[in-house]
């Protein structure tokens, strides 16, 4: 891969759940480095977007990683491929402990474990404890955790901090950058000072297209911009 090849590219994806069009012409490229954050007011085909990328709902269009065609494959071989997941609703295993919710991500003979200890030890912790009986933020550490167990050539991170508690939201958002530096993401996320903090450039979708891309800091910046395209005034974002 060269600097200059995208690590993901995405053209005329359209998507839809039972038969109803969710995504109707997105198309854009992000680079092979940072976090990418996607944009738009709520319903508008965010996280479809990505659920599409990955093959989890019906698709139509082009989607490439690091150059080589991948809407063709069922999920779990774009999986195979180093495409990690954290999900909105985060999806853990409720009945298993913290500990077997991270070993059944695992994919690589040598997992990342003390990498993923060290960005949350809380999880260290309760390692032996039911992933059900944990805190909201805590199920999202482990939602979190369980991408970055493996390595990666691509995390797709699906509104991390919804919900969570102003000091969670920092614990998840540093350990977001802490792992931007080694793989590049793609991240849904409405909470602006988030984006502020860790987005490097912006795709934002309106009506299931891509109605806007740019520098993260001059959308949010802009509060004509921001209004027009988020329905939010720019003093909110800062």
């Amino acid at each position: 891969m060269t600097a200059a090849q995208p690590i993901l590219t995405v053209q005329g994806l359209r998507c839809s759940i039972a038969g109803q069009q969710v995504v109707e012409d997105v198309t854009f490229e992000m680079p092979a480095t940072g976090i990418t954050a996607v944009l738009g007011r709520n319903g508008v085909g965010k996280t479809s977007t990505l659920r599409g990328i990955l093959g989890l709902i019906q698709r139509r269009g082009e989607v490439r990683l690091d150059g080589e065609r991948i809407d063709g494959l069922p999920t779990h071989r774009i999986v195979q491929r180093g495409v990690g997941y954290v999900p909105e609703d985060r999806e853990i295993f409720s009945k298993l402990t913290v500990a077997e919710n991270l070993a059944l991500a695992e994919r690589q003979r040598a997992p990342r474990r003390e990498f993923v200890a060290e960005l949350f030890p809380d999880l260290v912790a309760r390692r032996d404890q039911l992933a059900g009986t944990l805190s909201g933020g805590q199920q999202q550490m482990v939602s979190v955790a369980r991408a970055l167990i493996n390595d990666n050539r691509l995390l797709l991170v699906d509104e991390p901090t919804k919900g969570l508690a102003p000091k969670i939201v920092t614990e998840v958002t540093e350990a977001l950058r802490v792992a931007s530096e080694t793989v590049p993401i793609l991240l849904v996320e409405q909470n602006l000072e988030v984006v502020r903090r860790l987005a490097d450039t912006a795709v934002v979708i309106g009506g299931g297209r891509v109605i806007h891309t740019g520098k993260a800091q001059e959308i949010l910046d802009d509060e004509d911009l921001t209004r027009r395209l988020l329905g939010v005034h720019a003093e909110a974002a800062a």
